[in-house]
């Protein structure tokens, strides 16, 4: 090792495939790094640095980019963001589908509120937030002080309209119309937080957002109206954007896309909606959301739907209700009080209503969720049961000769609805792949949907950049590996206007990973207990990520954490400009697949 004091650089990278982020060809070369900048990149750098890795073998891409998290409360446990980190990424959007954790109101019944209400819509331990979050903030600015000075990478945060409402209305934010003193203080609030650094607006209006009393979350209760006079304060700032959670398991109505429409032409924004799910059992709904972009762009806006980064799979119960509740003619059912719960499902009416419901039109895109015989039991709860783990419903259901719908909910009741279930969703045939190819490599689209630091107990998409490059890349060879790694770096960082990351390029920020393409993938599914309060979530290692380094700092060097925490809050205006909407169409390097 040279002596530091006779270092040229603080870091030198050598002899590692150098893949940009441009979706340029790869080419053997040094990385030089001096401060928290990339110093220069040359076949061969003379003069030494005070550490230098040795990428033989080895990719060196820009970090990933994952631009749809939940991580606004994890990062209070969790300087690392992890898996996130694991996986190659350095620069996390935060704050999405409306779920920002601030602004807040002063009361604490408005605490209460959201941490109720995020546990239930995005799957985080209730238990977890109160001993983990010290929600001793009311602005925008506040909570991103608080941030700033505890991230391993780099976050940026939208300012949820749920949070909004709620700081302003109180109560009123679930089932009241704003009065025009609340809606010009929902907007002089929102115009503040986005001062303060939050980098646009964000909302949902999907049925499968419900808060911690079963109710719509706030944002849902509001009109056409509030949305755009919002959409407009976003487009007084510079460097913001737009994101939103529509409809799911149908096509857009046409409310739905004009509201899209007229937010984004209205901001002079992008916005970008979740979540584009590439399955051959209803490939129009596929196509139909796709071509919603078409339909925003004719109105003067520009719309981005995030394409599921691998087949979705999820884990449920009937006491969380999370995508159950969603379900058409389920609702009435799944928004009751526990007990009163059990015995709705219990009801031979009201299952064959249910299930009358579950193969209708209505169903559309929750249509395969009601095969229950291809449901899984994932993890029983009953020492009695345990030897049903792993089973599908159909094959219990032979044994017990009852129906499918049945044997599934007389489980749950049985396990106090506790009992952890897979629903069949389907997305994993040739078929489905050819789509959701389609979609990485389609200009209306971005590579995303993570959902990483929520739903911790039901999905696995955190790994999204290991699994597009193991399965995506190596396996099914959808697009070249160079075309990959732009999808996921520089790609999202034109879109959304990062300043200097995304791409390694001199005097860009050192956000770097060092992987193996040949073995690069996620390892097995499994609960670590590593929570506030003990608190289980799902964790997937990595596989052939072997460095990863934030502004020029190393965060995991041969496979181990260093413990650093070089990670920045990335704030609207000085770590981002603005993508004007004729720009923010992403330049397409390869033909979409056949």
């Amino acid at each position: 090792m040279p002596d530091a004091s006779d270092a040229r650089w603080d870091l030198i990278i050598r002899n590692g495939l150098v893949v940009d982020g441009t979706g340029a060809p790869g080419r053997i070369a040094d990385v030089a790094v001096a401060g928290d900048r990339i110093a220069a990149i040359e076949p061969r750098l003379a003069g030494t640095a005070a550490q230098e890795i040795d990428a033989t073998g080895h990719v060196v891409s820009p970090g990933f980019i994952d631009i749809h998290t939940h991580y606004d409360a994890q990062l209070f446990w969790d300087p690392t963001l992890s898996p996130s980190s694991c996986h190659g990424v350095t620069s996390v959007i935060a704050g999405n589908c409306g779920f920002s954790i601030a602004p807040l109101g002063a009361a604490t019944e408005d605490r209460v509120y959201m941490q109720k209400m995020l546990a239930r819509v995005e799957g985080i331990p209730l238990e977890s937030l109160r001993e983990g979050v010290p929600w001793d903030w009311t602005s925008f600015g506040e909570y991103l002080e608080r941030a700033g000075s505890r991230l391993a990478i780099n976050a940026g945060f939208m300012v949820g309209h749920s949070a909004l409402r709620r700081a302003v209305m109180g109560k009123r934010a679930v089932g009241g119309d704003p009065t025009p003193a609340d809606l010009d203080a929902m907007k002089a609030l929102l115009a503040t937080s986005l001062a303060e650094g939050g980098l646009g607006f964000s909302t949902t209006i999907s049925q499968t957002h419900n808060d911690g009393d079963g109710q719509p979350v706030p944002s849902r209760h509001a009109r056409k109206e509030e949305l755009v006079a919002l959409a407009a304060e976003v487009g007084k700032v510079e460097g913001t954007f737009l994101e939103m959670v529509a409809e799911m398991g149908h096509a857009f109505s046409e409310e739905t896309l004009d509201l899209m429409a007229t937010m984004s032409s209205t901001a002079g924004r992008a916005m970008n909606w979740n979540l584009l799910n590439a399955n051959s059992v209803n490939p129009d709904l596929f196509e139909a959301q796709l071509a919603a972009s078409d339909y925003v762009a004719a109105r003067g806006g520009r719309l981005f739907a995030l394409a599921a980064p691998k087949p979705i799979t999820l884990v449920v119960t009937f006491a969380a209700g999370m995508n159950i509740d969603a379900f058409p003619g389920w609702q009435e059912v799944m928004t009751l009080p526990h007990q009163a719960r059990k015995i709705g499902l219990a009801d031979r009416a009201n299952r064959k209503q249910m299930n009358d419901e579950m193969h209708s039109p209505r169903a559309g895109g929750f249509g395969p969720q009601g095969d229950w015989s291809r449901w899984r039991i994932v993890e029983t709860m009953l020492p009695e049961n345990k030897a049903l783990d792993g089973m599908l419903i159909g094959t219990l259901a032979s044994k017990l000769d009852k129906s499918p719908l049945d044997t599934l909910l007389d489980l749950a009741i049985e396990e106090d609805l506790q009992t952890r279930f897979s629903p069949y969703l389907g997305g994993e045939d040739d078929e489905s792949w050819k789509l959701r190819g389609r979609a990485w490599r389609d200009h209306r689209a971005l590579i995303g949907g993570s959902d990483a630091g929520a739903h911790l107990d039901m999905i696995d998409t955190f790994a999204f950049s290991s699994h597009v490059l193991s399965e995506g890349v190596r396996g099914r060879k959808i697009m070249p590996l160079e075309e990959a790694v732009h999808r996921m770096t520089g790609l999202p960082a034109e879109v959304f206007g990062l300043r200097e990351r995304g791409v390694l390029n001199k005097d860009h920020h050192a956000d770097i990973v060092i992987f193996d393409a040949a073995t690069i993938g996620a390892g097995p599914l499994y609960s670590r207990f590593d929570l506030p309060g003990g608190e289980a979530r799902l964790y997937s290692d990595p596989i052939g990520i072997r460095d990863v380094i934030v502004n020029g700092t190393p965060i995991i060097a041969d496979g181990e954490s260093t413990g650093a925490i070089p990670g920045r809050v990335l704030r609207s205006g000085r770590d981002t400009r603005t993508v004007a909407i004729a720009d923010a169409r992403p330049i397409e390097t390869a033909a979409i697949l056949e």
